[in-house]
């Protein structure tokens, strides 16, 4: 994809009738006239239209995401990222899943096989009464969702996903559901997932 600058000449044209006694004096003395506002040409006397483009340059792709991250156990926050598909892999610690659980050209990015893996359940994902339809175990991040691509989380909706997916969650079984907690931040998180009770629900 290139971008182009491209000029657009739109011509006005108009003649008139001088008595002079050459042709040069005939070009000096309009040339007079239309500085002294004597003759004036507007949108009747239009002629035509001229195009013309450079030979363009080559857009630079943006090499990296503003993207919500958000840890189990830690505050969500905005950060920037790689945008190569190695360096999601390896924030998500594994294969990229692209979820579409919004309204809004925004998704979320998590590890596919996370639950399998025993990973520390994060965030629960709700409907709009609030009901729990999915709980995302691992790291994982918010970001814009382009044509065909990934793109940076829109500044319109950051505020929003910010407080949607601030605080930590523990999750409880209650009956045959399962009840989020907000909690406190942990301190460490270790780089190594290992399995909690949270992950038998």
């Amino acid at each position: 994809m290139k971008e182009f600058e491209v000029t657009i000449t739109e011509t006005l044209q108009k003649s008139v009738i001088i008595e002079a006694e050459s042709r040069d004096d005939a070009l000096r003395i309009v040339e007079d006239m239309w500085s002294d506002g004597d003759i004036i040409l507007d949108a009747d006397h239009f002629a035509g239209v001229e195009y013309r483009a450079d030979d363009g340059k080559e857009i630079e792709k943006s090499n990296t995401l503003e993207v919500l991250l958000v840890k189990p156990g830690q505050y969500a926050e905005m950060t920037t990222i790689d945008a190569g598909l190695s360096s999601m892999q390896g924030i998500v610690g594994g294969n990229i899943q692209v979820a579409s659980y919004f309204d809004e050209p925004v998704v979320l990015v998590c590890n596919e096989e996370g639950k399998i893996n025993g990973t520390d359940l994060n965030r629960a994902i709700k409907d709009d009464s609030g009901k729990i339809i999915d709980i995302v175990a691992g790291t994982f991040f918010v970001c814009g969702s382009g044509e065909d691509n990934l793109i940076s989380l829109p500044p319109e909706h950051r505020e929003k996903f910010e407080k949607l997916f601030k605080s930590p969650e523990a999750f409880l079984k209650m009956g045959k559901g399962v009840m989020a907690i907000p909690i406190e931040p942990k301190k460490d998180m270790g780089s190594k997932a290992t399995k909690t009770k949270e992950q038998e629900l």
